[in-house]
């Protein structure tokens, strides 16, 4: 028996890690599963050890064309195997190669393509579950393009916050740019300049002065400071105490909170569309949905959401009790509940949110855009009237 690092979450939503032995990944997974735990992944320890592939993510545009390419020669008639070797000389990408060439052994030494992908630890899960549901259905070409189309939506979603947020991050960026320069290069020079003069300065000229001559002496070690902060706030954010905080500051934010919380829900109704259209039961499209999600306080609303559906629960009085969702979003599961036509409804709250999300994107980057313009006025303002209050003085003694 191997030994397999499992990560796991209790009914309550409690993250657990520890080390199981087993036969295989499938049966300890499988193992925790029928226990009523959440799975969150199984890994060899080989794995952490560096034994076994890893692989870096990869990129979402990358794996929707590796995808549409493999429907394509499956829709063709040719076996999976087939298939994944034209893919893999094919490849440009290296890594996504590496990766593809250990899910052809896997698959070629008898392991389902679905536990072949999700050995690999770098895809969705929701695509490994896609898989299995296609697997145990007969039915891979469907679920495959229900996934493509789901990817493809995604996609263009995602590219629509980007193109929303560049302005705003070039304005920002310029603004700290700007302010760095005056303050580690403009202001030291002013400081030998008046340094000559040996005037009377003002109380904010000699502020000014102070801080531009300590940034440009203790500015690297700033740099280096600033960096070590990010790098251990990326851990922190990254454990799993650090995540639910951070998760709960964004929920609270006044403006952006609220639309962190409409594009996680967009996220899980549409995940949970897709997993449903497969033909998966609802509970494990539940678990599976809830897996994928970035917000860990929408993460454990699942798992208990998932809890009280397999007590018996409906998912629209399940998610109400969560006191998460919207109103509006409960309301249309409800109705799609009761009309039998759930992942349908799904859809239609997903489209629902991902263009309320746009929308208020939009309407909160138009306010920020002049806030940050003013912000840079008064800065640079400050900055260039403290360092040219003492020439006004000198040339109106002069005079």
């Amino acid at each position: 028996m191997a030994e397999f690092l499992v990560k796991i979450a209790d009914e309550r939503g409690n993250l657990a890690q520890q080390v199981e032995h087993g036969y295989s990944e499938t049966e300890v997974r499988d193992r925790f599963a029928q226990q009523g735990y959440l799975v969150y992944w199984v890994k060899p320890r080989t794995v952490l050890s560096g034994g076994a592939l890893r692989g870096r993510k990869v990129r979402q545009s990358q794996f929707v064309i590796f995808n549409q390419q493999f429907l394509t020669l499956i829709k063709a008639g040719l076996p999976i195997l087939n298939s994944l070797d034209l893919l893999i000389k094919r490849q440009r990408d290296k890594n996504l190669q590496q990766l593809l060439q250990n899910v052809r052994e896997r698959v070629k030494g008898g392991e389902l393509l679905s536990d072949a992908f999700a050995a690999q630890h770098v895809f969705p899960k929701i695509y490994t579950t896609t898989l299995l549901a296609g697997e145990k259905s007969g039915n891979m070409e469907e679920v495959l393009s229900r996934y493509i189309a789901f990817q493809r939506l995604a996609l263009t979603f995602k590219k629509k916050l980007a193109v929303s947020l560049v302005y705003p991050a070039l304005l920002v960026s310029m603004v700290i740019l700007m302010l760095v320069f005056l303050i580690t290069y403009v202001v030291p020079q002013f400081a030998k300049l008046f340094e000559n003069l040996n005037a009377q300065l003002p109380a904010i000229t000699v502020f000014m002065l102070a801080v531009g001559t300590h940034a440009q002496a203790y500015g690297p070690y700033l740099l280096v400071a600033g960096v070590v902060a990010v790098i251990l706030f990326w851990r922190w954010k990254a454990s799993d105490h650090g995540a639910q905080a951070f998760d709960a500051v964004m929920l609270k934010l006044p403006v952006m909170g609220d639309i962190w919380l409409k594009y996680q829900v967009a996220s899980f109704s549409r995940m949970l569309s897709t997993l449903l259209a497969g033909g998966l039961p609802l509970v494990p499209s539940l678990e599976t949905a809830g897996a994928s999600m970035s917000s860990r306080s929408i993460l454990n609303g699942v798992v208990e959401t998932a809890v009280r559906v397999r007590e018996g629960q409906t998912l629209s009085g399940s998610l109400e009790k969560q006191k998460m969702f919207p109103d509006l979003a409960v309301e249309m599961i409800e109705v799609g509940e009761s009309t039998g036509a759930l992942p349908a409804m799904l859809n239609s709250v997903a489209e629902f949110y991902e263009e309320d999300v746009q929308t208020a994107l939009g309407a909160a980057m138009a306010l920020i855009e002049p806030v940050i313009l003013i912000v840079m006025a008064v800065f640079v303002g400050g900055v260039l009237i403290s360092l040219y209050l003492p020439i006004f003085s000198l040339g109106s003694g002069i005079h």
